[in-house]
């Protein structure tokens, strides 16, 4: 299982970035994402809406203390920051582990993360985006396989064309 926990969201100012992690943590085959920061029941409902029209299961919930989750949690946790190790040069070892805590920050990230996790992940080392870190992350440590990933319970799905768009949805 590979849960993404959301450092600081800011419901005033980051509710679209916050949305755009759980978007790629659910697409990119996470089961869960945590946040912590202020909590935003609008973000919430958000991700449950995606998850109820285009499947699931994922899963969306408000942790207020981030260090608890990361100390409790029961497997290997993984911080993605441009201040770690290369994501090639560890990824292979990651792979074994079977439950994934994976670290992204929204504001600065406090020193003590960097120390509780079990690795520090980089992807570039230079400055991105937390959505695009993660969403690189998940695809090199599932080696590509969740692009063929199919949701359950899925009211609307895509139907590939090779120009313009069409869904099928069901009742």
């Amino acid at each position: 299982m590979i849960t993404v926990l959301r450092l600081g969201h800011r419901a005033g100012r980051d509710p679209r970035i916050s949305t755009h992690c759980a978007l790629v943590a659910r697409a990119f085959g996470a089961g869960a994402m945590l946040y912590s920061g202020e909590h935003d029941s609008g973000l919430e409902k958000s991700v449950v809406n995606i998850s109820e029209n285009w499947g699931g299961p994922f899963e969306i919930k408000y942790e207020p203390k981030w260090k608890g989750v990361i100390k409790r949690f029961d497997g290997k946790k993984v911080h993605l920051t441009i201040y770690g190790i290369p994501v090639q040069k560890k990824i292979a070892e990651i792979r074994h582990f079977k439950n994934l805590l994976v670290i992204i920050g929204g504001q600065k990230v406090q020193a003590e993360v960097y120390h509780l996790a079990d690795y520090n992940i980089s992807v570039t080392g230079q400055p991105h985006s937390e959505v695009a870190a993660l969403a690189l992350f998940l695809h090199e440590l599932q080696r590509g396989k969740e692009l063929n990933k199919k949701f359950k319970n899925a009211r609307i799905r895509v139907v590939p064309r090779k120009c313009g768009k069409k869904t099928v949805k069901r009742d």
